[in-house]
């Protein structure tokens, strides 16, 4: 059956659909329904020298305590007007923390973690354990631990931060508990104590057999990551299948209870190409943020190339072709929401000339 679009019976029906706040799917199945993904976020890139200037200039302008609880400054992504989120489902910020300050204790449902691009003396203290920040090394807080961070020298301090922010936010999640004004433990060990249970390659603890959601492990350092990424390309010199494309190297951070992800809603990932190398363009479901932790490079994002060096950031989101060339040997952190998009069934990548 048809209908006659200027009828006063369909001028009606519309105006009835309007009055009792419904949508027909015939009038946005393009919204509703892409044939591809069609993300508000857009592809950007933020600049660590610029970042780390506005970072200085808040830590001498703005207080560290109640209230906004850290001196964080996120990445608010062009095409997400208004949120301060770097993706729909990740938070990125900078954090800055002076000589001898002290961010107090809290606990939130966001699953977070803090990954340090340069710098130390500062202790990230998770559920009363002390936790070392130092270059290189991936700090977890998983969701509702209590945490607080604090600078044992007098030179300040800052690194990334990446949480699920807006994806609690969306699904309505969210619970906030204030702790200690200060930490619970002022120690600074070199090993954390969830270290010295957990970070036996191999080896679990019998005390301790329950498999956990999120990594009981609360440092990942990097002399470890480093390590492994040296040798998945000797072994690529060797002839061995070692690495993920030839000159790429790369590892994901896991869960040593599990195997799987050290969150249940963030990916953690480190890469590593040698000078000269470059990546195949992808596109994956879902979103991701990468830092450049070493060297210099470029990323191309839905054609744009974009040259790349120390500490610089960039956002890819779903569907976006990303791909990455190296001009000296090349260090990047990437976080993404893949475990999500895993676990619900959404996940898909497209690989340049690799059918899927």
């Amino acid at each position: 059956m048809t209908s006659d679009v200027d009828s006063p019976e369909l001028a009606q029906l519309y105006q009835d659909i309007e009055d009792n706040d419904l949508a027909p799917l015939w009038t946005q199945r393009e919204d509703l329904q892409p044939l591809t993904p069609t993300p508000a976020a857009v592809p950007h890139v933020w600049r660590w020298t610029r970042l780390l200037d506005i970072a200085e200039r808040s830590g001498r302008l703005v207080p560290v305590g109640r209230g906004g609880e850290r001196r964080a400054i996120g990445l608010a992504n062009p095409g997400l007007p208004g949120t301060g989120y770097a993706t729909p489902t990740l938070w990125a910020a900078i954090q800055y923390l002076g000589g001898h300050e002290t961010a107090p204790e809290h606990r939130h449902s966001q699953n977070a973690f803090r990954f340090v691009v340069e710098g130390e003396g500062v202790w990230t203290v998770v559920n009363g354990d002390p936790v070392a920040m130092r270059r290189g090394d991936l700090l977890l807080t998983p969701g509702w631990h209590f945490h607080g961070h604090h600078n044992d020298t007098d030179r300040p301090m800052a690194w990334i931060d990446g949480l699920d922010i807006p994806f609690a936010a969306k699904t309505d999640v969210g619970f906030f508990e204030y702790g200690s004004d200060r930490v619970t433990d002022e120690a600074s060990p070199s090993v954390a104590r969830a270290e010295r249970l957990w970070a036996h390659p191999g080896l679990r603890p019998m005390s301790v057999l329950d498999d956990s959601s999120s990594s009981p492990l609360t440092a990942y350092r990097w002399e470890h990551t480093d390590a492994a990424l040296t040798e998945q390309l000797l072994l690529e010199d060797e002839g061995q299948p070692a690495t993920v494309e030839q000159g790429h190297a790369a590892i994901r951070y896991s869960n040593p209870t599990t195997g799987g992800d050290v969150m249940p809603t963030i990916r953690c990932e480190f890469h590593r190409l040698r000078d000269g190398a470059s990546t195949r363009a992808r596109q994956e479901v879902g979103s991701s943020v990468w830092q450049v932790f070493d060297g210099a490079g470029r990323v191309t994002l839905d054609g744009v190339e974009h040259a790349i060096t120390k500490g610089d950031l960039f956002v890819v989101p779903s569907w976006t072709a990303w791909s990455l060339s190296a001009q000296t040997s090349f260090d990047l952190f990437r976080f993404s929401d893949a475990p999500v998009m895993e676990r619900l069934g959404f996940a898909r990548t497209l690989i340049e000339g690799v059918s899927r």
